[in-house]
C-alpha cells in the first residue's frame, strides 16, 4: 500500500509563509494543511471550486495568468501537475520570485530542471527556476531560515 504523500507534502510546504496552490480541483487536503499550520494559502483553478477555511480562491489560468495572483508568493506548488502545464506553472513562479513545487501524476514525466525530494508515498520535484525556460527560485528556504 502506498502511503498518503498529503502528510509530508504539509510538512515540506509549510516552510514558507505565503504560497499559491496551482489547479486545486477538489484535492483541498494539501491547502487545508498548510492554512491549519498559519500559511497563507491562496488556492487557484480555471474554474470556481470550494476551499477550505483558511484558504483564499482565486480563479486564473496559469496558461494566461494575472501576475498579482502570485506577486507575494514565496512559493508556488501544483499537485499532479501535467507535463503541459509545467513550464506556464515555472513561469508564474519566476515572475514572482518564488519557489516552484510539484508533483506529478503517475509516470508522467517532468519538462523543467528539477531536484527530487522523496517523501512518503509521491516524489516532490523542485524546480531550477535559474534554468533557462524554467523560472527564478529564491531558494528551498522559507519561513524561519528553514
Amino acid at each position: 500500500m502506498v502511503p498518503d504523500s498529503t502528510p509530508a507534502l504539509i510538512d515540506r510546504l509549510a516552510r514558507f509563509e505565503r504560497v499559491v496552490e496551482v489547479g486545486i480541483g477538489n484535492r483541498t487536503d494539501v491547502a487545508a494543511g498548510l492554512a491549519a499550520r498559519g500559511v497563507a494559502v491562496t488556492a487557484t483553478d480555471v474554474r470556481d471550486c470550494p476551499v477550505p477555511d483558511g484558504v483564499r480562491f482565486l480563479r486564473d489560468d496559469v496558461t494566461g495568468p494575472d501576475p498579482s495572483v502570485y506577486a507575494s508568493a514565496d512559493a508556488v506548488y501544483a499537485l499532479n501537475c501535467p507535463p503541459e502545464l509545467q513550464r506556464a506553472v515555472a513561469a508564474v513562479a519566476r515572475g514572482a520570485d518564488a519557489a516552484c513545487l510539484l508533483t506529478t501524476l503517475g509516470g508522467d514525466p517532468t519538462t523543467l530542471p528539477v531536484t527530487q525530494e522523496t517523501i512518503p508515498g509521491d516524489t516532490l520535484f523542485v524546480v531550477d527556476t535559474d534554468a533557462p525556460g524554467a523560472g527564478r527560485r529564491r531558494g528551498r528556504g522559507g519561513r524561519n531560515g528553514r
